[in-house]
């Protein structure tokens, strides 16, 4: 598994324009260097996304998010042309899929998963926050598809 992480990373990390420009235009080792600075940042992301409680990826019709905990990388395509973030779920990561869901003004004023973990006594107003399981909670009752589910089964 590892190994496969390390290919998609290099992979990644090669494709981007700039180190392609470097490469053409004869500044190799500039290149090489800026890859493996690349490859290390990302294989920090996937280490906090395997460790941080509240670690989850959100995909929707704006990009694909990766929160980190104070921490969030993202991009503007679908999780399918994001490889840090498909590696994350692929390992584990927990899974919120709102492009399923058509109302925009009901996720905007969902709170937002608490950052450490802590969780607001008062979950409702701006900037309050909630635990990642009752977020997932709050955008499964919209639609939302969810993978790598981090809440507890019930047997019924």
């Amino acid at each position: 598994m590892q190994t496969g992480v390390l290919r998609v990373l290099r992979a990644t990390a090669a494709s981007r324009w700039r180190h392609r420009e470097l490469r053409r235009t004869g500044e190799k080792e500039l290149a090489r260097q800026l890859e493996r600075t690349a490859i290390l940042r990302d294989l920090g992301y996937l280490k906090q996304a395997a460790s941080l409680p509240n670690a989850h990826v959100i995909c929707g019709d704006g990009g694909t998010f990766l929160h980190l905990g104070w921490t969030t990388v993202s991009s503007f395509a679908p999780i399918e042309r994001f490889p840090l973030a498909a590696l994350a779920v692929a390992r584990g990561t927990p899974f919120i899929d709102i492009r399923p869901i058509s109302d925009v003004i009901a996720i905007a004023n969902l709170p937002r998963v608490a950052r450490d973990g802590s969780v607001d006594p008062d979950p409702c107003g701006p900037g309050s926050s909630v635990s990642l399981t009752t977020y997932i909670d709050m955008v499964e009752a919209l639609g939302a598809r969810i993978a790598n589910d981090p809440r507890p089964r019930q047997s019924t």
